[in-house]
């Protein structure tokens, strides 16, 4: 399978959308309404890019999509996840397949950990009080662009 000028350039603009919304979660603990809005209006230039049908496969990331934003909105509603976090979730489920969608959740999931580890120490260490506030949109940002970029680092892929 060859890849297109316009699925590199989809690519590419996913890359910088997801690199302003971990440094604008770092900075501010805040992923942009715009953006969100961006990377899922950008989802229809991919499917066309990567040659989806209607039916099945755009049906396929809508419905995931929506699992996805189903999910992860009720931890939202237990203080689990930050607003901004679970929409680019959802938006990002309207580029990824369900499987690709699996490991970008495994990595989030890795790449959480250790911030969040440092970030409990890096707190300790300067003996703030409270519960420091975790930057998940980083953690996101870095699952999505293994996920995007993985056929590029994977030797066997």
């Amino acid at each position: 399978m060859s890849i297109t000028s316009l699925e590199t350039a989809c690519a590419g603009i996913l890359t910088l959308g997801l690199l302003i919304a971990a440094g604008t979660d770092l900075k501010a603990r805040t992923i942009p309404q715009w953006l969100v809005i961006a990377i899922a209006c950008g989802a229809p230039v991919w499917w066309w890019a990567r040659d989806l049908t209607l039916w099945p496969d755009v049906a396929w990331q809508i419905g995931l999509a929506l699992a996805v934003m189903t999910v992860f909105t009720a931890l939202f509603s237990f203080g689990q996840m930050g607003g901004g976090d679970v929409k680019l979730l959802g938006a990002l489920a309207l580029w990824f397949p369900p499987i690709p969608m699996l490991q970008l959740f495994i990595i989030m999931s890795l790449a959480g950990g250790v911030l969040t580890l440092f970030l409990l120490v890096l707190h300790k260490a300067l003996k703030r009080e409270g519960i420091p506030e975790i930057p998940y949109g980083v953690a996101i940002s870095i699952g999505a662009l293994w996920v995007l970029y993985q056929r590029n680092l994977n030797q066997f892929a």
